[in-house]
């Protein structure tokens, strides 16, 4: 009998590192540009950035009336959200799929930003996109992680086939060349 290697580990070690790329860069920034200026990559493109986001994503709801409970309820939210990815993870994660690396991804975006908003109650972000003339929300590597995690999670769900007994009945009965 031959043994099925475990990816586990090697999974969340990929999560420790997105937590560590995401902390190391966020200090990076916070001890090289002052928050609100930035340094020009591509002119017109990118730049790295300095905000402090004391909302969520794309700064949803950084101008509440009650920023500290506003807080507590992100960071549960996403401690709650990064143990059900866990959960997930450890459950699929014996096989490398794209579903094991993109909850490897996610949970360690939802660690980066949510040690950020236990430790400082913000988070950094630092990447300055702009599109033409849309300006992307800032964002960190934390965030990135959570979108390539969502993406890679998208794609395997449509790019994965569906096994023959969870098709409609109508569907199987096409292919049935008897006619009965």
């Amino acid at each position: 009998m031959s043994r099925i290697r475990d990816w586990r580990p090697l999974l969340l070690g990929i999560s420790a590192l997105v937590i560590a790329l995401d902390r190391l860069t966020k200090i990076w920034v916070s001890r090289h540009i002052i928050e609100g200026d930035a340094i020009t990559i591509i002119p017109g493109i990118f730049r790295i950035s300095h905000v402090e986001n004391s909302g969520a994503a794309f700064s949803m709801f950084a101008s509440v009336p009650n920023p500290e409970r506003t807080r507590w309820m992100l960071t549960a939210f996403s401690l709650l959200a990064a143990v059900v990815v866990l959960v997930v993870l450890v459950r699929v994660g014996r096989r490398l799929s794209l579903t094991a690396l993109s909850m490897a991804l996610v949970l360690g975006g939802a660690l980066g930003n949510v040690w950020d908003r236990i430790r400082y109650g913000v988070v950094v972000d630092f990447l300055e996109v702009h599109i033409v003339h849309y300006h992307w929300p800032d964002f960190n590597v934390a965030d990135s992680a959570i979108v390539i995690g969502g993406i890679l999670l998208l794609l395997d769900s449509l790019l994965s086939p569906v096994p023959a007994s969870s098709k409609p009945a109508h569907t199987r009965a096409q292919g049935d060349s008897t006619g009965v």
